[in-house]
């Protein structure tokens, strides 16, 4: 396993979800852009006493939210997400890479009970001393994931060809952590 050692200070950094967000698009029609985000998440950094870095997080399923409530219960059904069944999407770093002036965050992201490695590419935004709250840092990640990979895997053809949704699915994430005591 590589593994890039952080500029963060030892401990644990938690997830400000006031100030951080988890998006996702994907084509629809084949023309245009469905975007939507979840609302309800939560993670940390983790950095080891050797400057290791590690990521978990949590994203609830059901908190998503797309600005159509007829579409988010669709795709919060059995034919997308089964959210009744599978409310909880899980990633797991398993190393952090150095890439030029930003990074690659490898590991495991669960969606629907399948879990698939993945990579994120990252940026790593810096450190502040925040506002009396303990250091905060920020990143911006994304990665392109096929979802039919994680079992949503609804094929819906349109008549002239392609589908009414796309197969690949782009998860952005700008995320602020707090140092935590």
């Amino acid at each position: 396993m590589t593994t890039a050692t952080t500029p963060l200070g030892v401990g644990t950094w938690a997830i400000d979800t006031a100030h951080s967000t988890v998006e996702f698009s994907v084509r629809h029609l084949m023309v245009s852009k469905v975007r939507g985000k979840f609302e309800n998440f939560s993670g940390a950094i983790t950095v080891d006493a050797d400057g290791t870095p590690s990521v978990t997080a949590e994203i609830d399923v059901t908190s998503l939210n797309t600005g159509n409530e007829q579409r988010d219960g669709h795709v919060k059904s059995a034919d997308f997400f089964d959210a009744e069944n599978h409310p909880v999407a899980t990633f797991a770093s398993t190393s952090v890479r150095q890439n030029g002036a930003s990074y690659l965050l490898d590991g495991n992201l669960t969606i629907k009970g399948n879990t698939r490695p993945v990579t994120l590419g990252l940026e790593f935004n810096g450190v502040s001393p925040g506002m009396g709250a303990g250091e905060v840092s920020g990143y911006e990640a994304s990665v392109v994931i096929n979802r039919k990979d994680f079992g949503v895997d609804l094929d819906l053809p349109m008549e002239t060809g392609g589908a009414v949704v796309g197969d690949k699915v782009t998860i952005t994430l700008d995320i602020e952590a707090v140092k935590q005591a």
